[in-house]
């Protein structure tokens, strides 16, 4: 079997017709829905690209893998995604976005060579590559925002897209007149994207991954990362003017939110994507190209399905759908991600088993708290490979594909977020090491707790599913906050970091030091069985 591992940048989980949005129609990835089992809790290890990212490739929380932040190289040696798929016998290959960076320190303190295979793989979060594109051709005062070279400037300029930066100038901005219209402005977002449809950031991904899929020899995992629908929020005809303001769905927001909230709250929603997103005409101006960009990824989908079926692909490779975090569009005061509210820190996930042992399952839902580190187990296990539980934090999800009840499912899942890097730690006057957050939610309760002596903050989903009262001050919750700070020290003290040696050969290793002759604490050759001292009962030597 193989498996095509898709993962989309800032798609909200609620963004897809399968999840009842009531105007974004989305009929390839439902019909994959149909196919598959739809987890509505799912969520990730952190709301921000880089680390959420860098958890799904290892299948370990953030505070494991350490990689905590965008750009924040993943440690030399950590086990990956590849490594545990080649262990199992298959093939690991990335096309599209990482958003890796290596560490190049690490790499020259052990000697690894970059252009070599072993260092090209640690340099590449564990993939062999077939294209990368991070997809974040930005151009400042001092550069590239990205330093690599982008395969996709390079396809743009080789169709004659003029200029240096075409993913800038052309597949990300629109035309005022015979002006440049940036995307990067959302009051440009109604207008089309400078480009030909069929040249934009999509369709040519979903081009590349035909490309691989048409040579390559199984089994294999193909990480297909698209860049969208992530921003800038501009998208080419015809999906520019699909949507308009009356697809625009009401802020879920209520002003009691900026009533005395919690010091980190106020300080995204005082920061600059807040006080934009919180604004309506910015919404009306954005969403309608967000959707746009969703549905031109859905029917990309639909390209890429039928070519498996029209090969047979579609049964022999497992194929998941998902997400890095969502997008606040609004809702809470907030725009992007960072947060723990729903539209930030849940995802879609889809999963489309093609085994006959995941018929009885084939289009439903499963609500089970599921992690984006369970994938890579759930992976290890469809390659015949057996899960390094001591390495591997997440759990498989192949139970619920195959229509078991797995005993002692989690009761709560876990996400962090580590805000040092950014504007708001400095403003609340908080050090370096302490601006981070932690998310502990069940079925009814999401709380989070600050480090840097704050207070924590909690929701009742129950009765406040729109997480609108913040009751982490509550003298009457004090119970419920116990119980979540209980949960979180036990989750903090996992073992996490004793990952040389697996429980097994822990066991199998117990008392091997008296097989080799080494006896501490014997005081009579007879309180020991003969075999381990026949050595010493018999003359000396010579």
């Amino acid at each position: 079997m193989n498996i095509l591992f898709i993962m989309f940048d800032q798609l909200r989980f609620d963004y897809l017709s399968c999840a009842g949005h009531p105007h974004l129609k989305t009929p390839h990835i439902d019909r994959l829905a149909e196919r598959g089992v739809r987890f509505t809790n799912a969520y990730v290890q952190s709301p921000i690209c880089g680390a959420a990212r860098m958890s799904c490739y290892t299948g370990r929380y953030v505070s494991s893998h350490g990689a905590q932040w965008n750009n924040s190289p993943l440690r030399v040696g950590e086990w990956t995604m590849g490594d545990h798929l080649r262990k199992a016998g298959m093939g690991c290959w990335l096309i599209g976005k990482t958003h890796m960076n290596a560490d190049s320190e690490g790499m020259a303190r052990l000697g690894l060579s970059p252009d070599s295979v072993i260092g090209a793989r640690q340099a590449e979060c564990g993939f062999d590559v077939w294209i990368r594109d991070d997809g974040l051709w930005a151009e400042g005062p001092d550069g590239f925002y990205d330093q690599k070279r982008s395969p996709y400037n390079e396809y743009l300029k080789s169709k004659g897209y003029a200029g240096h930066n075409p993913w800038h100038d052309f597949a990300n901005a629109g035309l005022e007149g015979e002006e440049m219209a940036s995307g990067w402005f959302m009051a440009n977002a109604q207008k089309a994207a400078n480009i030909a449809e069929e040249d934009s950031e999509t369709p040519w991904l979903t081009t590349k991954t035909i490309e691989f899929i048409e040579q390559a020899e199984g089994p294999w995992c193909a990480h297909v990362s698209y860049i969208k629908p992530h921003w800038p929020y501009i998208v080419p005809a015809p999906y520019h003017d699909m949507y308009g303001p009356e697809h625009v769905l009401p802020a879920v927001k209520d002003p009691a939110e900026r009533d005395d909230p919690h010091p980190v709250y106020g300080a995204f929603m005082g920061n600059a994507i807040g006080q934009a997103f919180s604004r309506e005409e910015v919404r009306q101006a954005a969403i309608p190209a967000y959707m746009g960009l969703i549905k031109q990824c859905d029917d990309q989908m639909g390209r890429l399905f039928q070519y498996l079926e029209d090969t047979g692909r579609m049964d022999d490779t497992m194929i998941v759908i998902t997400s890095d975090h969502g997008d606040y569009l609004g809702d809470h005061w907030l725009g992007e991600k960072d947060l723990f509210h729903e539209p930030s820190v849940k995802v879609p996930m889809i999963v489309y088993d093609p085994r006959p042992e995941a018929d009885a399952t084939r289009g439903t839902t499963c609500d089970a708290l599921v992690e984006n580190i369970d994938l890579l187990p759930t992976f290890v296990e469809a390659a015949g490979g057996e899960v390094a539980d001591h390495i591997l934090e997440g759990r498989a999800l192949t139970p619920w594909l195959h229509g078991q009840s797995p005993e002692a499912w989690r009761d709560y899942a876990i996400s962090e977020y580590d805000y040092s890097g950014t504007p708001m730690s400095v403003k609340l006057g908080i050090a370096p090491r302490d601006a981070r957050l932690f998310m502990v939610t069940d079925t009814r309760w999401k709380f989070m707790h600050a480090e840097g002596g704050l207070p924590p903050m909690l929701f009742d989903l129950e009765n406040d599913p729109q997480e609108f009262h913040d009751l982490g001050r509550s003298p009457d919750h004090c119970e419920v906050i116990d119980m979540m700070y209980a949960r979180l020290g036990q989750w903090g003290r996992r073992m996490s970091q004793r990952i040389t040696r697996s429980d097994a050969q822990i066991i199998a290793g117990r008392g091997a030091s008296r097989g080799k002759g080494i006896l501490l604490g014997v005081y009579d050759p007879e309180d020991v069985p003969a075999e381990l001292t026949v050595k010493y009962r018999g003359k000396p030597p010579g």
